[in-house]
């Protein structure tokens, strides 16, 4: 019956202090207190009704029944070691699976790939795009990259990696572009602006951000997705909001402008984990992610 078994924390601390011959020691191994180590033994011992240890001058020697509890802790012990050791390299053989939302993997990570396979080779990262909305629980998710506002959920251990900052882009090609290039924001009122229909409020919450009215704005074109939406701007279709992570490229390339700048949003660029995992490689994802957005 369970009840038989003494608990484990007791059987614990007297296996490193049979192995050590020390109490304090064990303590040291075991991180905690001289005096917890010996409460975690004389329960052991009630709990089986016999000693473990016998004082032999200023040291402790192991009665015959400490000698066969020993013997089967440590072995007991070196299994589930061994055990755990296995486990631990199945986890980390096998590809690590990154949830992301097809516009952020095709826009901003995808250009960056094959600089994180050569400083994560030991990673073996699978990509798991969506462009729906990405639970971060979903069954097969190592880890989800996304933007999302805070609070974070309670079972997740959150990577905050950037903060999102948003605003209006448009490609040379446009043809208000010379009219607009130096304009103030409040030009774009008059402007077909192009739209996700998954965020329609990022229009309006420009503008409040630039003094104006979410009522002075007029939603034009909508798209499904971002990816979409951004390639209508690049062909001149109009003027576009974005994440500044999202169309830094192609602001470097020429093929967009952000006359306007960006603002900040609540939203945070994050690594979600689920927090029952615990894989190093999930921290060196968030620290390459960190050194590449900044």
């Amino acid at each position: 019956m369970s009840q038989d078994l003494p608990p484990l924390n007791a059987l614990r601390a007297f296996e490193v202090a049979a192995r050590l011959g020390s109490v304090s020691l064990a303590a040291d191994e075991l991180h905690v207190t001289h005096g917890a180590v010996s409460r975690q033994i004389r329960g052991l011992e009630e709990h089986l009704g016999v000693a473990l240890f016998a004082r032999e001058g200023r040291g402790l020697k192991l009665t015959d029944a400490g000698l066969r509890l020993r013997d089967a802790a440590a072995e007991a012990f070196a299994r589930l070691r061994g055990v755990c050791v296995d486990l631990k390299r199945q986890v980390e053989d096998r590809p690590f699976v990154l949830g992301c939302p097809g516009s952020l993997l095709a826009r901003w990570f995808i250009p960056r790939l094959d600089r994180l396979n050569q400083a994560l080779p030991e990673l073996r990262l699978q990509l798991s795009a969506s462009e729906g909305e990405l639970d971060p629980r979903r069954p097969g998710l190592d880890a989800t990259l996304l933007f999302a506002e805070p609070p974070w959920p309670a079972d997740m251990q959150v990577f905050e990696l950037a903060t999102e900052c948003i605003g209006p882009v448009l490609s040379p090609r446009y043809a208000g572009f010379e009219r607009l290039r130096d304009a103030s924001p409040r030009m774009l009122c008059g402007e077909p602006l192009l739209h996700t229909v998954s965020r329609p409020q990022a229009w309006p919450s420009w503008a409040v951000a630039q003094g104006l009215s979410a009522r002075d704005v007029q939603l034009g074109q909508g798209f499904e997705h971002l990816y979409y939406l951004l390639e209508a701007a690049a062909a001149g279709l109009g003027v576009a909001i974005a994440p500044q992570q999202l169309v830094a490229d192609d602001l470097a390339g020429g093929r967009l402008v952000a006359p306007w700048g960006f603002v900040e949003t609540p939203a945070r660029l994050v690594l979600l984990v689920p927090a029952r995992r615990q894989d190093k490689r999930a921290e060196q994802l968030a620290e390459w992610l960190r050194a590449a957005l900044s």
